[in-house]
């Protein structure tokens, strides 16, 4: 029986030990009458049951000598696989941002070649590569004997110049800032004793390639200036003055608020206004061209706007045939030039 006593007040005070180590179990407190006090979440609570530093577990105990190494050594029964180490991302060379350059950016040599010579233009800055200055070496000893006031050459790489231009760039290694030309107002270009022959006038052409290709033709025959609204045109931008081919230093641009006042106002001081239609009752070389004339030019697809078509004077078409009836506005551009310049060189 003594035996039994000891063994069970032996085990009765392991349960009571173990009970008490318990957090949820039931407290001292509590036997004692006490009521105990409520546990918050920010409260520090005791170590669960089996928790190894309430335990005496691998963190409580310390072998001889505080080797902890050996101590985590001996309770690793099986050996853990190195984590593998993440090789460092290689990162590819970020392209540089491209430059914000004030003022205009005009590019390739015919157009560079025409503005660098133009003494209305002020040219700021040019960035040639070794071909480009070999392409505009002659036309800088032009400039130098013209006295114009021009700025020395910054020889650069050809990725410099891509960074300078927008994506996909034909910069053939040349391009200089340069102040825009003055525009002159519709009054100004046809006033005086001798105002110009053709003009050609643009109804919603918003395309940069198409005007550029526009101005080069009215270069070439001799026209007086392209006249475009506002709005629903496009900018003098390089990629226009590429294009152009050195046009836009000898052909003005007019930009007007309404094409219809526009007209009024030509057909005031004496022009012919004549649409190109495929509608148009007659063919563009039976017409008499050989006056002031203003050739008027739709967007391809929508053509002449209703109102513009009925400030013309006339609408006539191109003779075309075959599978396509039509042509695209810079080319159809192009041959009602040479129609008028025909007439005009066979008076």
């Amino acid at each position: 029986m003594k035996h039994k006593s000891s063994s069970g007040r032996g085990r009765f005070a392991q349960r009571a030990a173990k009970a008490d180590s318990k957090p949820y179990g039931r407290r001292q407190d509590a036997r004692e009458g006490k009521k105990a006090e409520p546990q918050h979440r920010g409260d520090k609570r005791p170590a669960r049951h089996g928790d190894k530093a309430a335990t005496g577990g691998y963190e409580g105990r310390r072998f001889a000598g505080g080797d902890r190494k050996a101590q985590q050594a001996s309770h690793n029964t099986k050996t853990k696989p190195a984590r593998s180490v993440r090789p460092e991302p290689r990162h590819e060379a970020r392209r540089e941002e491209p430059r914000r350059v004030e003022g205009n950016l005009i590019w390739g040599l015919h157009a560079v070649r025409a503005a660098w010579l133009n003494p209305a233009r002020r040219c700021h800055r040019l960035w040639l590569t070794e071909a480009g200055r070999t392409s505009m070496e002659q036309t800088m000893a032009d400039g130098r004997e013209a006295l114009l006031k021009r700025p020395d050459a910054k020889l650069v790489d050809r990725q410099e110049l891509d960074r300078l231009t927008p994506p996909g760039t034909v910069h053939q290694g040349i391009v200089m800032e340069a102040n825009a030309l003055h525009e002159p107002m519709l009054s100004e270009l046809i006033a005086g004793d001798t105002p110009p022959d053709a003009l050609l006038m643009l109804d919603q052409v918003t395309d940069p390639h198409n005007v550029g290709a526009i101005l080069r033709s009215a270069a070439a025959f001799g026209a007086g200036g392209v006249i475009m609204t506002e709005r629903n045109a496009p900018g003098t931008t390089g990629v226009l003055a590429k294009t152009a081919s050195g046009a836009l230093e000898h052909v003005p641009q007019v930009h007007v608020v309404n094409l219809a006042r526009a007209m009024d106002e030509l057909q005031q001081a004496g022009y012919w206004c004549v649409g190109l239609a495929e509608e148009g009752e007659r063919d563009l070389a039976e017409l008499d061209l050989t006056g002031r004339t203003v050739l008027v030019m739709g967007a391809e697809g929508d053509g002449l706007r209703q109102l513009t078509r009925k400030k013309c004077d006339e609408l006539a078409r191109l003779p075309t045939g075959g599978e396509i009836g039509s042509l695209n506005v810079s080319n159809a551009a192009a041959v009602a030039l040479y129609e008028w310049k025909r007439q005009k060189t066979r008076k």
